[in-house]
């Protein structure tokens, strides 16, 4: 049965994960950046106006990123507070306001000054031996957010969160296909958590991964699990296809039931 079920999210791999299916995923800003430096400020970004209208999110991302061009490193690390005020001034998208992008940014700045790159900073508490990348997430929401002045935009992983768009900031980062472009090299896919949101909680229910009520982080350990049986080495591997049915017009759920357990 775990062969058939492989077998079967191994076609879906095949037919969606691909760049045709990204737009509209804020995934696409990502490509605009070849170092690591740059794409790593760009992705956390991304992820962290992540929700809502997919329309509205890629507006406002790329709204952001315009401001931070050419390069998102060079902007943050020559800013100061003042210029990201100016910069910023009137901002605002649902709950988030200009002073919460702002402390993003001195929080992004204060961060890769300490530890030359993000990916350091996550590390910092990162060992070889650690399965899942929880140590990591806290160093960086620690070293970022101290005093929570980013509001909403990073949810604490010591909470009950799944915090979803985090662990799609990691996907992108850490994984590398046709899809996700990588660029962080010291952390294992497999040590990765599943971006937990309604299409892959639903996903979660249908094979069986998880009885959970709640789309906590213990749910969100409970699916990676189940994916863990079939590819311990990249549990991630399936998120971004299997989350196109749901969202990409034409791939509704019933098409990914069928296609699953027919």
């Amino acid at each position: 049965m775990r062969k058939a079920l492989k077998e079967k999210l191994e076609q879906i791999y095949s037919t969606y994960n691909k760049k045709e299916y990204i737009d509209p995923d804020p995934l696409l800003f990502l490509y605009n950046y070849r170092q690591k430096k740059d794409r790593e400020i760009a992705a956390l970004i991304a992820a962290c106006f992540a929700y809502g209208q997919v329309a509205q999110i890629m507006k406002t991302v790329g709204s952001i990123l315009e401001t931070l061009a050419p390069s998102p490193f060079d902007y943050i690390l020559k800013g100061t507070e003042k210029k990201f005020i100016e910069d910023f001034k009137g901002f605002k998208y649902r709950f988030a306001k200009d002073h919460h992008l702002t402390a993003l940014l001195l929080g992004i700045k204060n961060t890769v000054t300490r530890f030359s790159s993000l990916e350091d900073c996550f590390c910092s508490q990162m060992t070889p031996d650690r399965n899942t990348v929880q140590s990591g997430l806290e160093a960086l929401f620690h070293h970022i957010n101290p005093n929570r002045a980013c509001g909403h935009l990073m949810a604490d992983p010591c909470e009950k969160s799944a915090c979803k768009r985090s662990h799609l900031f990691l996907r992108w980062m850490v994984r590398k296909d046709r899809v996700d472009p990588g660029g962080w090299t010291k952390i294992r896919p497999a040590q990765l958590i599943v971006p937990l949101d309604t299409h892959m909680y639903k996903t979660g229910i249908l094979l069986g991964f998880t009885d959970r009520k709640g789309q906590d982080i213990k749910t969100a350990r409970d699916i990676t699990h189940g994916f863990s049986r079939l590819t311990p080495e990249d549990p991630v591997k399936y998120d971004f296809c299997l989350t196109r049915f749901g969202i990409r017009k034409g791939l509704g759920m019933d098409k990914l039931k069928k296609t699953l357990l027919d």
